[in-house]
């Protein structure tokens, strides 16, 4: 299919350049002589009576190009058959025919005839196969920059928007070549080096030294790679071949050591036999390994060309660059009508808002009227619950004054009747104490949870309040009757809020008597623990033997109230390790009353 292709580009410019009058049509006539030339290159045995069959109907009147097109594909086209003709002969035909007609360089002329035929190859090769044919500004400079690699000067194109004609682009080049300055050689090397690779499917060609299968010399030959095969020959003019390797499943190429005075060395292996191959340098090595794996690839993916495969790659970008811009078109044609749908719609806002103001300066009398009303009953409630704050500070003085009645009157206490009954009491009513005022802090804790409740339930009541004012008018008679029930509720909760005070109030005064319980303990304890200490006392020589009156009642001095105030409260924890301390002490103590009173007289006489 791709070399049908190929033969009717250059068919069209020969039966184009036929048609010196450019109406589209030719003689029949000059069809026979283009005809029977096509069947001698293209090796097809030619019949002339066919033609006359064909255009009976049209006697010797001129053929336009699509009553020619039948008979080319039926008579000649259909019998062409692969690699019995070679191509290079019905290219330099169909040139002959259309250069004499197109190609007209001026004075300033720097390729040569054969240098023209072959950039023509390239661009029908490089053109797409839509007629007339054109080349897109992409190809040109690819091909441009194809050419430009081989030589030191750059040829470069004016900038193309549209497709250009190969006769044009001939003209470029030229006007492009002499520019630069560049010589017919250096540009008919170029060329010819491009029209090789690309038309000819030459993938890579060079001088390499190749080890010989028999006499195991080595022998400098001059490699020729295409796709499914790699030639080598005894010069570079490719005229004795020397052998052909053929790159198909079986074939491999490896990087080998270097060895026998030969560096960068490389090998291709075949089914039968393995070709060893020394490279000039390590980067030639590498380009030809790298040339081999792409002549493998083509051959196991049954392509015949390496450019063929890169042409149709760039087309699918061109392509896909196109539906892209396309898309972008369209997004930018969408976004222009959505942008005016919403300037539509923006105006459209803009009268509901200016209807919207009219129905807010109607609304905005009333609205000012019940905010005069909220503002009212928030002032209410405000010094009601400034009121209440004002009544709780007043409670919490008078509960820090009983405080310090209760210690003074605790610090007055003597004595105790009982040592070892008070003192078991005493601890005793320092447990429950303890316990009592968790309770009771416990209690207190979980009514200040529900006062706190009872305060945001009265801030959501308010909350509900300013939402209610803010209804139209037409919901007034509601809002009326939905205001009254909340200041029932209202009040209910302020009833409730008074009686959760009232039992704090009484749990505060619990509170206060287990303190003073526990205060009396440990008051107790200290004295005792004075009392024993006491009695305790040893009497060593020499001292006078205490009353009776004195060992029961020792003086106790009453504190101050100034000392009173100043001694920091008693600890649980100081208070129960000193009834501990007084549990010991009172058992030692008891131990020597008891050894005191079993004594003789005559003992403590002696003493």
């Amino acid at each position: 299919m791709a070399l049908r292709a190929a033969l009717l580009k250059s068919i069209w410019y020969a039966f184009t350049s036929l048609d010196t009058e450019d109406s589209g049509k030719v003689s029949k006539s000059q069809l026979k002589v283009l005809s029977h030339n096509l069947h001698s290159v293209l090796r097809i045995p030619h019949d002339p009576a066919a033609l006359e069959r064909h255009f009976s109907d049209d006697d010797d009147g001129p053929v336009s190009s699509q009553g020619y097109m039948p008979y080319l594909n039926q008579f000649i086209l259909d019998k062409v058959t692969e690699g019995t003709f070679v191509k290079e002969e019905v290219d330099e035909l169909c040139w002959t025919l259309c250069s004499k007609k197109n190609y007209r360089p001026d004075a300033h002329r720097v390729l040569s005839n054969q240098d023209a035929m072959r950039l023509w190859c390239l661009f029908n090769f490089l053109a797409d196969d839509r007629y007339p044919l054109t080349l897109v500004p992409e190809e040109v400079e690819y091909l441009l920059r194809k050419i430009s690699s081989v030589m030191p000067v750059e040829l470069t194109c004016v900038e193309l928007e549209d497709g250009l004609s190969v006769w044009s682009f001939l003209n470029e080049v030229n006007a492009a070549a002499a520019s630069r300055g560049v010589d017919g050689e250096s540009i008919s090397v170029a060329v010819e080096k491009v029209y090789r690779e690309m038309v000819g499917n030459m993938l890579k060609e060079g001088y390499l030294w190749k080890k010989g299968n028999l006499r195991r010399n080595w022998t400098e030959r001059w490699f020729c790679l295409k796709p499914g095969s790699l030639s080598y020959f005894t010069s570079e003019d490719c005229r004795d071949c020397k052998g052909v390797i053929e790159m198909d499943q079986n074939c491999c190429v490896e990087v080998l050591s270097d060895r026998d005075g030969k560096r960068c060395m490389f090998c291709v292996k075949t089914l039968n036999k393995t070709f060893e191959i020394s490279a000039p340098d390590s980067r030639q090595r590498q380009e030809w390994i790298t040339a081999i794996q792409t002549s493998l690839r083509l051959s196991a993916e049954g392509r015949v060309s390496l450019h063929e495969e890169l042409k149709e790659r760039r087309r699918e970008l061109r392509e896909e660059r196109e539906r892209r811009r396309a898309l972008r078109a369209e997004e930018t044609r969408r976004l222009l009508e959505l942008q005016g749908e919403r300037e539509e719609q923006l105006a459209e806002l803009e009268l509901l808002k200016e209807a919207q103001r009219q129905a807010q300066v109607s609304l905005q009398q009333e609205e000012q009227r019940r905010r005069s009303q909220h503002e009212e009953l928030q002032k209410t409630l405000q010094r009601q619950l400034q009121e209440a704050q004002e009544a709780r500070a007043n409670l919490c003085a008078e509960v820090a004054v009983r405080d310090l009645e209760a210690e003074h009157q605790q610090r007055r206490i003597k004595e105790l009747e009982d040592l070892h009954h008070r003192l078991q009491e005493a601890l005793e009513q320092q447990i429950r104490a303890r316990q009592e005022e968790e309770t009771y802090r416990y209690t207190q804790t979980r009514l200040l949870v529900e006062e706190e409740e009872k305060v945001k339930s009265l801030l959501s009541l308010q909350e509900d309040q300013e939402e209610q004012l803010q209804q139209t008018q037409r919901e007034k008679q509601e809002l009326l009757q939905e205001m009254e029930r909340k200041s029932q509720s209202l009040d209910e909760a302020q009833n409730q809020l008074d009686k959760v005070r009232a039992s704090r109030r009484r749990v505060d005064q619990d509170i206060v008597a287990a303190q003073r319980k526990l205060r009396q303990a440990s008051t107790s304890v200290k004295h005792w623990n004075v009392q024993m200490n006491r009695l305790m006392h040893p009497i060593c020589p020499g001292e006078r033997r205490a009353s009776s009156s004195n060992l029961l009642a020792p003086p106790v001095r009453i504190p101050s109230v100034s000392e009173t105030e100043s001694r920091p409260p008693p600890r649980p924890e100081r208070e129960k390790q000193n009834s501990l301390d007084c549990d010991n002490n009172s058992g030692c103590d008891n131990m020597d009353c008891s050894n005191n009173e079993n004594k003789d007289p005559t003992d403590a006489e002696a003493e």
